[in-house]
């Protein structure tokens, strides 16, 4: 009556029967896309919401949706899988999905893959409608299968799909860097603040063009590191709010913003403020690459400013070489 797998032959709906089937490795990758705003984005990217981990917390969704699959899809077969990842893209007023499942048995995984990114965005929705309720979830489907008696197969208009994703962000402008002061206070016109303009000098002395210092309150310093890092400098340097007071956000700011940490730079600086103030010490400033820029978080003082300045003077030209794929050699 039907060529459908799931229909006998009075057109009932049916488990299918693979236990003559040989067990082959077999994968499936799925995709989907949450469309929002971009204040949102900008919230993710400095782990802002009011439902905080977003990203972690949706992948683990995911990977729970994909294992429970047999549960909510009626006619799917229990899989025992080996494996399933999730990746998120973001972009200016999306977040990307991409699930791939992988099991070594009868049957394909093509609806685990696509139970994951759709529990993936489910929960990305739930994360981010106190904020945007008008997110919508869409452009769920399978991109490509392999193993099985139909082997690899891969989506018909997979370079359309590739055509209607985000655009990629736009290149690093190479020599500028931006300066933001982290500082309550300061925001509030109740302290004068030296340290920007201490790094806005220092940083030109490097040969850098920099934008306009921004100064904002810590509770701010999410939103303002995000939007900061959207406009693509080389280098952003923060100062402020690395130290223990309740209200010091710098580095919580930071660090879900970083693609790579790079430890060695911020144990550099704290050494270096060693010298001469032990409670440097208490610094938890951080630093890294986010999407090819470098970030640094610098302490709040006009003396963690020249140190910092002062060891960024030997490293950041090795490190802006690296990034941009040259063999520096000075």
């Amino acid at each position: 009556m039907s060529e459908l797998s799931h229909l006998d032959s009075d057109g009932r709906a049916r488990m299918v029967d693979v236990g003559g089937k040989p067990e082959t490795r077999r994968t499936a990758t799925a995709e989907g896309r949450l469309e929002t705003t971009a204040a949102v984005l900008q919230l993710v990217r400095a782990d802002g919401l009011p439902k905080a981990d977003v990203l972690p917390t949706a992948r683990i969704a995911a990977i729970a949706g994909a294992k429970r699959t047999a549960d909510l899809i009626p006619l799917c077969h229990p899989l025992p899988l080996d494996s399933v990842s999730v990746d998120f893209d973001l972009g200016e007023r999306s977040i990307g999905v991409r699930a791939t499942a992988s099991t070594t048995g009868r049957t394909g995984v093509e609806m685990e893959a696509l139970t994951a990114v759709a529990v993936a965005g489910l929960t990305l929705h739930d994360m981010v409608k106190a904020v945007d309720p008008e997110a919508t979830m869409t452009g769920i489907r399978l991109v490509a299968k392999s193993g099985g008696k139909r082997g690899d197969w891969r989506r018909s208009d997979a370079d359309a799909v590739q055509a209607s994703a985000p655009s990629e962000p736009a290149a690093v402008r190479p020599g500028t860097a931006a300066v933001l002061v982290f500082s309550t206070r300061g925001a509030a016109g109740t302290r004068v603040d030296s340290t920007g303009p201490l790094l806005e000098s220092g940083l030109t002395e490097l040969g850098l063009a920099v934008d306009p210092v921004v100064l904002v309150a810590d509770a701010d310093a999410g939103a303002a590191l995000s939007a900061a890092l959207a406009s693509r400098p080389a280098v952003v340097i923060t100062t402020g709010g690395t130290g223990t007071s309740p209200t010091d956000r710098a580095p919580e700011a930071t660090r879900p913003l970083l693609d790579r940490e790079l430890p060695g730079v911020a144990e550099a600086i704290r050494a270096r403020g060693l010298r001469s103030t032990p409670t440097a010490a208490l610094s938890r400033a951080v630093a890294g690459i986010a999407n090819g820029t470098v970030v640094v978080n610098l302490a709040g003082s006009p003396d963690a400013v020249r140190d910092g300045l002062a060891v960024l003077a030997e490293l950041l030209p090795h490190l802006l070489d690296q990034l941009a794929g040259k063999d520096h050699r000075g």
